[in-house]
């Protein structure tokens, strides 16, 4: 799951992340939702994702259902109840849809885990191994913040659709991708002055290395703002910023967050396209709706950022955000949230170069998130 990140990158970006979990990159991301089949229709349908493996009443499962759903390296698992009360309808009571499990793929889960707990993570799945005629998969798991926890999966001596316990599933009605590669990175919410605490947890217990940090005054409007910092691993591949609400004038989106999702939680998924223009058209086509910043945005960026290889005709009629660092330059955009409670919601990025995470749209990024918000009466 490569994010184009040279040795020679990596050196100056992450000096300091030590290796003793190497992570191979995301293996997959699991969503607890109300009702699966539905979600894996829309996210099929709308994002071009294909429905690869099943777990379920036919697999032998009474508990809840999971479909498996992938596009190039990207693999989303969609799990609702199938009965009352029991954990997962927990998390949906309190949260809605929204992330459970960011599992990691490694080498060997079983040190994993114990590199983890031993610097002091707490423990959510101690090592175990589930086998079937494809071979075995051994996982462990520790608990990260709010009630998000990371899953080591290590699959070398398997060659199943997905894991133990799916069956593979090849239905008839076919979608087109539209693009997505690779997820990019992954942003947490966390609580008021919680943002260094779990970064220090990413740095002690996981090894990861802090790439860039925002203070409210890099990521504030005239009414909100929050604090960022950007944890990396040794190889590049896995990044999450972290987020925490500063003070402002109104109530900023990081509160609103919280609020709906009842507490800290993934915010959004970075997916990464080698031509965001195709990608976002194709989405737009979908259905799929986006933020929107002001025409007046497209007047100056260029005098900004600078030369780029795309026209900017098209980047402002789709809404495009252009930004750039020493490395190069980024396209991002960013979707409304996809779930009713204003919580979850995606970024499409595409990378050309650049490094950074788009701090010269933040201001415009953020007042277009003010106008959903006053719309929604949570501002």
């Amino acid at each position: 799951m490569s994010t184009n990140i040279t040795p020679q990158d990596l050196e100056k970006i992450v000096p300091q992340a030590e290796d003793f979990l190497p992570l191979l990159g995301t293996d997959y991301v699991e969503l607890y939702v109300g009702n699966a089949k539905q979600a894996a229709y829309y996210y099929q349908t709308a994002w071009g994702f294909e429905p690869v493996a099943y777990a379920g009443l036919e697999t032998g499962r009474k508990d809840s259902v999971s479909y498996v759903m992938q596009q190039d390296k990207i693999r989303f698992v969609l799990t609702s109840p199938l009965q009352a009360d029991g954990a997962i309808n927990k998390h949906i009571n309190a949260h809605g849809d929204g992330v459970k499990v960011v599992a990691l793929w490694v080498d060997d889960a079983t040190k994993s885990y114990e590199e983890t707990v031993k610097r002091g993570a707490k423990p959510y799945l101690e090592p175990k191994v589930e086998e079937d005629k494809h071979g075995r998969v051994v996982f462990s798991g520790i608990h990260t913040y709010g009630e998000t926890v990371h899953v080591f999966v290590e699959r070398k001596n398997y060659n199943g659709a997905f894991l133990p316990g799916y069956v593979p599933i090849n239905p008839s009605y076919k979608t087109t991708s539209v693009g997505l590669k690779f997820i990019d990175h992954m942003v947490g919410n966390v609580g008021w002055n919680e943002m260094n605490k779990w970064c220090e947890f990413y740095a002690n217990v996981m090894g990861f290395a802090q790439l860039v940090s925002f203070d409210d005054k890099d990521i504030s409007t005239e009414y909100t703002a929050l604090m960022s910092k950007v944890m990396s691993n040794g190889n590049g591949r896995i990044k999450f910023p972290i987020n925490e609400p500063a003070e402002g004038r109104k109530k900023s989106q990081i509160e609103e967050y919280i609020d709906f999702y009842n507490g800290a939680g993934v915010q959004h998924m970075a997916l990464a396209t080698d031509n965001i223009i195709e990608t976002v058209d194709a989405l737009q086509q979908r259905g799929v709706e986006f933020l929107t910043v002001p025409a007046s945005y497209y007047d100056t960026v260029l005098d900004r950022v600078g030369e780029i290889d795309e026209d900017l005709a098209p980047l402002k009629e789709l809404g495009i955000l252009i930004d750039r660092d020493e490395e190069g330059y980024l396209l991002q955009i960013f979707t409304k949230p996809v779930l009713d409670r204003p919580t979850m919601f995606f970024e499409i990025i595409q990378r050309k170069g650049a490094q950074s995470f788009g701090k010269g749209n933040f201001k415009a990024l953020f007042e277009a998130i003010e106008r959903e918000q006053e719309q929604r009466g949570t501002l």
